[in-house]
């Protein structure tokens, strides 16, 4: 368990900022990295994983005492129900990420539309709780999709945590905010983008995943503090299930490139996790954008009527 909290950080330098902790809740067969080498009408065929892995989550987060958000797909909720029933019956927030892991972009409007629908319906039949939270896969809204956020706004959505405001190969939106921004004029709803570090002027991404695993810890210190302590904003930070598993098969037909994202570090994973937990203070994702709301900044996006396309 976490000592008792203090209202100030440890060395006194102004209030502890509770940050938002977040799960991509998918197998391993099921990321990215994989997409053009394990077909998704192969995935019935494949043992999952998902279910033991999201349990020594649960049990990781038990041990710090803290709260967080699984974004989750669909596919793996309508397998799992006993799984996210736990997960919600732990304290912990359950939030829709889409149906299979597609990526929005790849979607029409209507399409899209029908994929939110569907996953989180699937979560909150399986858990009995509402979803009010939407993570995309991939981080896969973006300066493309713009009638995204419009479609999750009229599906009553609080919040999404689906930008990565940077450049990189796989995903990113770099003229996008860093922080919390609300896309929609007529609407509440706010974006709480994964989190990024200045680095000599450029933003260099910062919010886990592959590069939590892959960097040193001490990256992600210096990262975390700098945006809690220069910017005094909460970071955002995500990682998956299958990350804490350095046992999974390996898959010796996908890219080097590939192989190296996916299986680097994954031996210490859990490790680094614990001395993330303990060392900084976490929340749900839905806590998160409660209080970001306020100083969420506005941004202008493009008109997306017309955009829903069949």
């Amino acid at each position: 368990m976490n000592a008792p909290f203090s209202p100030l950080a440890p060395d006194g330098n102004g209030p502890v900022i509770a940050n938002g902790l977040s799960v991509d809740v998918e197998d391993w067969f099921q990321v990215g990295a994989f997409e053009n080498v394990i077909e998704r009408g192969e995935w019935d065929s494949i043992k999952t994983r998902v279910e033991d892995n999201v349990y020594r989550v649960i049990d990781l987060f038990a041990e710090a005492d803290v709260s967080a958000t699984f974004f989750t797909l669909g596919w793996v909720a309508k397998r799992h129900p006993n799984m996210i029933r736990r997960i919600a019956d732990a304290g912990h927030e359950l939030a829709s990420h889409g149906y299979d892991h597609a990526r929005v972009f790849t979607f029409t409007r209507h399409e899209f539309a029908e994929d939110i629908r569907k996953a989180r319906a699937i979560i909150e039949d399986c858990a009995g709780v509402a979803v009010t939270g939407y993570r995309a896969p991939s981080f896969s809204i973006d300066g493309r999709t713009p009638w995204a956020f419009a479609e999750l706004a009229e599906q009553g959505y609080a919040y999404s945590s689906s930008v990565a405001p940077v450049v990189h190969d796989h995903y990113g939106w770099p003229e996008a905010p860093r922080f919390a921004f609300k896309p929609l004029p007529w609407s509440s709803m706010i974006e709480l983008p994964v989190t990024t570090a200045m680095l000599g002027g450029r933003r260099v991404a910062a919010g886990g995943g592959g590069f939590f695993r892959v960097l040193p810890y001490g990256f992600s210190r210096w990262a975390i503090r700098q945006v809690n302590r220069q910017d005094s904003r909460p970071a955002v930070f995500y990682f998956h299930p299958w990350e804490v598993d350095p046992d999974q098969p390996r898959v010796g037909h996908a890219s080097l490139r590939s192989r190296f994202r996916h299986y680097t570090g994954l031996s210490k994973m859990a490790g680094k996790l614990r001395d993330l937990v303990h060392e900084f203070r976490w929340t749900r994702m839905d806590l998160v954008a409660h209080r970001e709301a306020a100083r969420a900044v506005d941004l202008v996006l493009p008109d997306p009527v017309g955009e829903f396309v069949a």
